[in-house]
């Protein structure tokens, strides 16, 4: 599985986001899936090998026509809001594949 985490430069934001996420993974015990900060244009380019796309709120207009599963984020510091959606798409990327394409550990 792969979520592309995107902003305006591909800098900031999307590494943050995708800083913040790699902890959520490795919190929940969820394997096999990349992570991948990116800038909007480069994205469009990579859309086809991504499952979820996490990304500030305000780039909602561009992600409209996104067939990924789309994780919009309020607030970039709040870790509770990333993880709750995140957890929710990476569910409903799975359910799109028709299985556990994550390789959750068992506990």
């Amino acid at each position: 599985m792969r979520i592309t985490t995107l902003c305006g430069m591909g800098f900031g934001t999307s590494m943050m986001l995708k800083l913040f996420i790699e902890d959520i993974l490795k919190e929940n015990k969820i394997r096999n899936v990349e992570v991948v900060p990116t800038d909007l244009g480069s994205f469009k380019g990579q859309e086809a090998a991504t499952d979820i796309v996490a990304a500030p709120f305000d780039m909602e207009q561009h992600l409209k026509s996104s067939t990924c599963v789309v994780v919009l984020i309020r607030n970039l510091v709040d870790k509770k809001e990333i993880r709750e959606k995140v957890l929710d798409a990476i569910e409903k990327a799975e359910q799109r594949k028709g299985g556990d394409a994550i390789g959750k550990e068992k506990s």
